[in-house]
């Protein structure tokens, strides 16, 4: 729903094509034999006038041969598109309309760290299962969202 300045209800009218220009690169760098540095940047840029940069830091450090720690950071800030207005902030002569904050300006920052183990004779003893990771992250936006996440991930042969 889209709250008119006017006190109307209206459904989000969308056009209904987008053209989409994404733009990356990456970059990864090894420090010896116990650290790898990866990096990353996206442009992107779309004709409803959203322009969004992404930036990602990210690296591997090797305690052990069967012990790694990952730290990560990643930036990304977005510009509004051209029919974003917030509660009662459109008009009735609008063709388009959103009140959807993920269409919004905005940045965000995500960070956190993650633990992989790979023993030989596998995870807590069964061969079979070779890799276990454990992420935890912190999420962060400029509108007030805040999140935080566990991810587990494991690896079966």
């Amino acid at each position: 729903r889209v709250y008119f300045g006017d006190n109307s209800v209206h459904v989000e009218k969308l056009p209904d094509n987008r053209m989409k220009i994404p733009l990356g690169f990456r970059a990864n760098y090894f420090m010896g034999d116990k650290v790898v540095l990866r990096s990353f940047y996206r442009y992107y840029h779309d004709d409803w006038g959203l322009t969004a940069h992404t930036v990602q830091l990210e690296s591997s450090v090797k305690v052990t041969p069967f012990l790694s720690v990952t730290p990560f950071y990643r930036y990304y800030a977005q510009s509004a598109v051209d029919f974003f207005a917030p509660y009662k902030g459109h008009k009735a002569a609008n063709q388009y309309y959103t009140s959807n904050y993920d269409l919004s300006k905005f940045n965000s920052n995500f960070f956190g760290a993650g633990f992989r183990i790979t023993p030989t004779k596998g995870v807590f003893g069964v061969q079979r299962l070779n890799m276990l990771e454990l992420r935890y992250g912190h999420y962060t936006r400029t509108d007030g969202m805040k999140s935080d996440i566990i991810s587990l991930n494991l690896k079966f042969k």
